[in-house]
């Protein structure tokens, strides 16, 4: 028998074992999810081979680990992952076939782990990936969210939220591990006893771990995502139950999953609040417990901590990492606080991910030290060391009744990074200047990258395959070699099967939609898409605004040469966040009223897909011609999204801000459609107290557009609906919308002149494609192991 014949014959065997003796089931009478159950675990075993060895290897070699603790995994689907890492796509389907069951359908059964929401989440999935590929020893730390964000759904137009329920199935990825829990506090008082500083929290919960490993292209490394479920002390009284109080008797362990349940509790009153901040003490101290566990198992001078341990904070969510690490180093050790410090300082970095300063956490100091005393303590020692140090400065990591771990975060760190040139560069002109001055070699660029292994080699078989018969497959864990496609752009063949599959990506997409939501797509039109989470920077509303003005222009001359297209959107906003949830309301509205106007659907047509997640985007990404990239200069950190777009041929209508100004350089200026303000005219623009009068007055389409929403052309049944908007658009306009609208326009009606030559458009495309390499997450770890890390890579 052919080793191929036999391995495949091994696999078939494998997966009927799952199904019997896993699934209980016999071939006959298995469902989908039988035999997505079964599949799940057959490659499951694959994977923890190479898991066992590649974590084997790491205790060996004693080098370097890397520790990535996030709010936010947005890991999406893994079982297609794991089988096109595992180079097991023509096994496993082979398998199946021999069952009768068709592969995509029982990929498509999968839920998505409602891990995240947006970016922070998807960057920290991409970075695990390329971390197992580049075979760095590491292990992502976050939470166990039971229900994730929300789900999300319309009625009448407006997001209604609802639970996720990813987990109401058993996850087959996962391990669960009982005999390592932490048991942590909060609340309390601290105590002296003994010349010591001691913490006796009023309130204890557990957090118990579960690992899922992360297997890299080819499976040459697997590395762990541990992730924290909240488990009470004492689950269950049963003197409470006997007596017939029986909620009360489970109180304990219902509090305690609270803590793991949902991303982003609504934090709007002060319970909401409290809960963040248990949520982000929770998984960052059972995390530096985790790793002060590991690295006793076989070190015993714990002053080696730097040189063995690095911890990299994604955002300010788990800020408190620092100071939890400070507190057992100096009350539970016994180190000087001068040393503990030293050690804290030589294994803590911290990303930074936005400029907008609200969103650099802040927490009230009576709220932090209710629930973190000893730590409220601790960050004024540190406070204070950092201003013996540097008495010249004038900012505080705690003032004005407020933590603020953006400062925290930087203070104790020893490097701190942008995620893209500009944003790096801005970081250190606004959010962290005095911080800068003071320490001017700590702050270094890291600029975001995204998986090609999800992100075009997964999501976009027809251009993978492509890609690979005109190169080769070493682009896969190579990405810059798609550079070696250049000379081909110019076949007219090659750009005809690149045409193809765009053609069929988009064709794909019609169905699913037409299936999903009854509405049907116009496959000869533009397809124009905005896929973000919603937030006035990102400007959703100046993305319709402009689609309401181009609307009204096809109304008034319905014969005119107009470039057909469909708007795209999808994106949740966050449950407090009402104007932004309004605007998702807008969208809807106009597509309702839009679609259906016999006068302008042909050219025009609008649509909001409900419940963004991975899943959803491995759809729209590889279907997109135009990527819609119009953030507000100076507000957006990176983006990959962007980065995701141009990777899989569309191309960017776009300002120069975060990571569009260095995916503008490397695919050409002539193939990015340019418009906008750039970030220091952002600045001197909103001096102006009048700058949206000034704009709407000079552009009539803009003003048109906008007594639309006030003249409820969208809401007849409600004609004031969207007047608070108009009015925020008029009045104060901080994302400036109005101003770019004009130069908004231009670049739209450029886009649509670009479009009418297909062949031209095609090219451009494909250089998106070809000049996008450098765009790679596995470019961008390797930049974090050199320049912050220290760590290396254990492939050999």
């Amino acid at each position: 028998m052919a080793r191929k014949d036999r391995t495949s014959s091994e696999f078939r065997d494998a997966l009927l074992k799952h199904l019997t003796y896993t699934m209980g089931k016999d071939p006959e009478h298995a469902q989908f999810f039988d035999w997505r159950m079964a599949l799940s675990h057959a490659i499951r075993d694959r994977m923890v081979d190479h898991w066992v060895a590649s974590t084997r290897k790491t205790y060996e070699q004693d080098g370097k680990r890397v520790y990535y603790l996030s709010m936010e995994f947005l890991i999406g689907r893994l079982l297609e992952d794991g089988i096109v890492n595992l180079e097991m796509v023509e096994e496993v389907k082979e398998a199946l076939d021999h069952f009768g069951m068709d592969m995509r359908t029982i990929l498509n059964d999968e839920p998505d782990a409602a891990l995240g929401n947006g970016g922070l989440g998807r960057l920290a999935a991409c970075f695990l990936d390329s971390l197992s590929t580049i075979g760095c020893p590491a292990m992502g730390y976050g939470i166990r969210y039971e229900n994730g964000l929300f789900k999300q759904s319309f009625v009448d137009g407006r997001q209604v939220e609802s639970p996720e329920t990813w987990l109401q199935e058993p996850h087959p990825w996962e391990f669960e591990r009982p005999e390592v829990r932490f048991t942590l506090g909060f609340g309390g008082d601290v105590i002296y006893e003994n010349g010591k500083t001691l913490w006796r929290p009023a309130e204890l919960i557990q957090a118990e771990a579960f690992d899922t490993p992360i297997i890299g292209w080819k499976g040459k490394w697997a590395n762990t995502l541990r992730l924290w479920a909240g488990r009470a002390v004492d689950p269950f009284d049963l003197g409470l139950f006997n007596s017939g109080d029986f909620a009360a008797a489970a109180e304990h362990e219902a509090l305690a999953r609270t803590i793991s349940r949902v991303l982003y509790p609504e934090d709007s009153n002060e319970a909401g609040k409290e809960l963040r901040l248990k949520q982000e003490f929770f998984f960052s101290a059972a995390s530096i417990r985790d790793i002060l566990r590991r690295f006793d198992s076989q070190h015993d001078d714990i002053r080696m901590l730097p040189k063995k341990v690095a911890i990299q904070l994604n955002d300010t969510h788990p800020a408190i990492a620092g100071p939890e690490l400070l507190r057992i180093l100096h009350d539970e050790r016994g180190l000087s606080f001068e040393d503990s410090l030293e050690i804290v300082h030589g294994c803590m970095n911290y990303t930074n991910h936005t400029l907008l300063p609200e969103a650099l956490e802040r927490w009230d100091e009576r709220l932090f030290g209710r629930l973190l005393p000893r730590h409220l303590q601790i960050i004024d020692r540190i406070d204070d060391a950092h201003y013996k140090a540097h008495p010249q400065r004038t900012l505080s990591a705690r003032s004005d009744g407020q933590v603020k771990m953006g400062e925290l975060s930087f203070i104790v760190a020893n490097r701190v990074n942008g995620v893209s040139a500009l944003h790096t560069d801005l970081m250190k002109q606004t959010v962290f200047k005095e911080l800068h001055t003071l320490h001017p070699n700590r702050i270094v660029n890291q600029t975001n990258g995204v998986t090609p292994r999800r992100w075009l080699h997964n999501c976009n078989p027809g251009l993978s395959r492509l890609i690979t018969d005109t190169i080769g497959d070493g682009w896969v864990d190579d990405l810059e070699q798609l550079v070696k496609l250049e000379p081909s752009i110019k076949d007219k063949s090659w750009i005809k099967r690149f045409e193809t599959v765009k053609s069929d990506n988009k064709q794909a997409l019609a169905t699913y939609v037409a299936q999903t939501h009854g509405v049907k797509l116009n496959t000869e039109a533009m397809f124009d898409i905005q896929i973000k989470r919603m937030h006035e920077y990102k400007r959703q509303h100046l993305n319709i605004l402009e689609a309401i003005a181009h609307w009204q222009e096809i109304r008034d001359n319905p014969n005119g040469d107009w470039t057909p297209r469909v708007k795209i959107f999808a994106g949740k906003a966050a449950q407090g966040y009402h104007f932004a949830k309004d605007i998702i309301r807008l969208i809807n509205d106009v597509a309702k009223l839009v679609n259906a106007d016999h006068a302008t659907r042909d050219y025009l047509q609008v649509i909001f897909l409900p419940n963004y997640n991975v899943t959803l985007a491995e759809r729209l990404i590889p279907a997109a011609d135009l990527s819609e990239q119009i953030s507000t200069a100076g507000k957006e950190a990176s983006g990959t999204g962007n980065m995701k777009f141009a990777l899989n041929g569309a191309l960017t209508v776009g300002t120069l801000d975060g990571a569009n100004v260095e995916i503008r350089e490397h695919v050409g200026e002539e193939n990015f459609f340019l418009f906008g303000m750039l970030a220091d005219e952002v600045m001197q623009r909103r001096m102006m107290h009048d700058h949206a009068q000034k704009a709407i007055a000079a552009d009539p389409r803009l003003a048109r557009a906008l007594n639309a929403l006030r003249d409820g052309t969208f809401s007849p049944e409600d004609p004031g609906r969207y007047t608070h908007i108009a009015d925020n658009l008029t009045w104060s306009d901080y994302f400036l919308v109005c101003s770019d609208f004009t130069d908004y326009w231009r670049a739209q009606r450029e886009v649509d002149a670009a479009y009418k030559n297909p062949d031209k458009w095609a090219e451009m495309a494909a250089l998106n494609v070809a000049r996008s390499g450098w765009f790679s997450s596995d470019r961008t770890i390797r930049g974090y192991m050199c320049d912050i890390w220290g760590a290396e890579s254990l492939l050999s």
